[in-house]
Formats: structure tokens, sequence, C-alpha cells
């Protein structure tokens, strides 16, 4: 694995992550015919809450976020992004791993939205996220805490 860390994100990361976003969302959303430049860039500018937020740095260099955004009955898994070079080295399994020990610990539901057909989608499966719902091009899943003892 990488030698990675995570941080905070800043308002000053936004443009680094909108094209880390449009690079890794543009195989999916090509496959279901969706795809728009400028779409995918503006969706994140529209969501981002830097407060919420956390920057993946890979020796020292940006590579990726995830969100975890409060909501009225648990949280949002958001804006889950690393570089396609460092899909499959184990760095994403350990920060979901990370985050999901921390909502299990203040007993938080989590869900999240993945494109259909996405392989993203096994990574969440393996971690107890279950079909919540889904349409045409976004799959709902949701994970119930996993009591802490």
């Amino acid at each position: 694995m990488a030698d990675w860390e995570i941080r905070q994100a800043t308002a000053g990361d936004l443009e680094a992550l909108v094209e880390v976003r449009a690079v890794v969302m543009r195989p999916d959303l090509e496959r279901l015919g969706v795809y728009d430049p400028d779409r995918v860039r503006q969706r994140m500018r529209d969501a981002y809450e830097p407060e919420h937020t956390w920057v993946v740095e890979v020796a020292g260099t940006l590579a990726g976020c995830l969100a975890l955004r409060p909501a009225d009955d648990g949280h949002w898994l958001e804006h889950f992004y690393l570089e396609p070079h460092l899909q499959g080295t184990g760095i994403g399994t350990s920060l979901l791993r990370e985050l999901l020990e921390r909502t299990d610990r203040e007993g938080h539901v989590v869900r999240l939205n993945v494109l259909r057909g996405s392989p993203a989608r096994r990574l969440y499966e393996r971690f107890g996220f279950t079909l919540e719902t889904e349409d045409p091009v976004d799959v709902y899943l949701v994970r119930q805490p996993v009591p802490v003892g």
C-alpha cells in the first residue's frame, strides 16, 4: 500500500477535487450514457462542504477525497474518489474501515449512492452495505451501525 494520509479539506482544494471526480467517474458515466464533462464537475462544486470532507494525500500529493455529511437519519458517505492508479491498493478499504468504525461507535446509519454497475459497489457490500433502492443510474445503499463491544 502506498504511503498516504488524510487531512481536513479546505475551500482551496475544490478545483483539484473536481478534476479527480471527473477522471474517476468518467468511465462509469460513459458506460451509462450520461457523461457530461461540465455537469460532472459542477455537481461537485455545488455539493462541496469542506467541513465534512477529507482530502487523501499520497506522498504529499492530493489523490482523492471522501465526505461524511450529517443528515437527520444518520450520515451520507459522499465524494469518495481515489485517482485511478491508486484504486485497488488498499487505501480505499482502509479509509472506509476507519470511517465506519467511527460511525459504529457513534451509532450512526450510513447511506451512499453508487452508479449502477460500478465496481465500487463490491467494496461497500463487503463492509455491510445493503440495497435500499435504485433507479436507472444510481444504486442507493445503507449500512446499519455495528455494535461496538
